[in-house]
């Protein structure tokens, strides 16, 4: 079986409590006692959170597979930069090959920067900055980007080496799967957190415009808030131009998507009228080899997500056999509630008050 049919049923099993997540319940047990011991060397006092000169907001999720944390990081920045503050983005930049600390450019490597990393600088062209650890991606882009006033850290919850001024936690329609942790459940950590002192500051629930939310707890106090994606009304190739999504409606065409749950893109292109002949689920963050083996096979028509893109498309230009086929990136769109952002605000002004 391969990894993403694996990755498939084990994040089904994770959304009940089914005879394979009462089997891993006990280990469950003890990697909770690991995060607790954990979270309570830094609330004891006995390791300490780096802080920065810049307030920090870090987003993120509490469970796994894929809950909109990229669309949200690349949503907040650009909010940022419409309000006039000059964000940077850190990350650790998952499923890269090198462990060094990297500034992220369009000309990176991949193996680099990861495939998130890019997709955030390409979205939003704030300075991105990637390392094994989150204070040195910190320290590193301030240090290379002296006018950065905010930073916004890309993942991180559960690392707590990096201090923090606000917390965004993602969740999606699943809510947190059937209450359990790693690796009965999907929650990196207990949910929702159960002293003031490790409560996040505000929550967005994401959902897709067919789909409703399961039901989630959260802390008393918590800011709670809701957002839709969906797929733009256009698509993007990998020379930059565009065309209206439906034009795809009438094509024979493959849809491949390397991200944590790939089912999810291909209900949301039937939702548009997109209905794909063959459809390719690939790995949460797969090689550039895996897509170059698609495109030996020639496919007429491709259409991939974002995140896919930032890695066939380089494929693509690079290549006389893949230029014999039509690929295509479906940009995903993000509406958080209108009060998100003004909350959101009134936290950074408060912020401000206090530097």
């Amino acid at each position: 079986m391969s990894q993403a049919r694996w990755q498939a049923l084990w994040l089904l099993n994770s959304q009940r409590r089914s005879w394979l997540a009462r089997l891993l319940w006990p280990v469950s047990l003890v990697y909770g006692a690991l995060i607790a011991l954990r979270r309570g060397l830094y609330q004891w006092g006995l390791k300490q959170s780096r802080r920065v000169n810049v307030p920090v907001i870090v987003i993120g999720n509490v469970v796994v597979g894929g809950a909109g944390k990229t669309p949200t990081v690349i949503s907040v920045v650009n909010h940022l930069h419409a309000q006039g503050w000059r964000p940077g983005v850190v990350s650790r930049g998952h499923g890269r090959v090198s462990q060094h600390v990297v500034h992220v450019q369009a000309d990176t490597a991949l193996d680099d920067s990861g495939d998130e990393p890019a997709l955030i600088h390409l979205r939003t062209q704030a300075p991105v900055c990637v390392a094994a650890k989150r204070v040195a991606a910190a320290e590193a882009l301030l240090a290379a980007n002296p006018d950065v006033d905010i930073l916004v850290c890309d993942d991180g919850l559960q690392h707590l080496a990096l201090h923090r001024d606000l917390e965004i936690v993602v969740f999606d329609d699943r809510g947190a799967g059937n209450g359990w942790l790693l690796p009965a459940g999907m929650l990196r950590e207990p949910w929702p957190r159960v002293s003031r002192a490790s409560a996040s500051d505000m929550v967005l629930r994401q959902r897709r415009e067919d789909k409703t939310d399961a039901p989630l707890a959260c802390s008393p106090g918590t800011q709670v808030f809701g957002a839709v994606r969906r797929l733009a009304d256009h698509v993007v190739g990998p020379r930059g131009e565009s065309m209206a999504l439906e034009r795809l409606s009438s094509q024979r065409l493959t849809a491949v998507a390397g991200t944590a749950r790939p089912g999810v893109f291909f209900d949301m292109l039937r939702a548009r009228g997109i209905s794909p002949a063959v459809e390719v689920g690939l790995a949460d963050h797969a090689s550039q080899a895996d897509y170059a083996a698609l495109m030996e096979e020639n496919p007429p028509v491709l259409l991939c997500t974002e995140k896919d893109a930032v890695k066939l498309f380089p494929l693509l230009l690079a290549s006389p056999a893949g230029q014999r086929s039509e690929v295509w990136a479906a940009p995903l769109e993000l509406t958080p509630d209108p009060g998100f952002f003004t909350a959101l605000d009134e936290r950074l002004q408060a912020l401000k008050r206090r530097t």
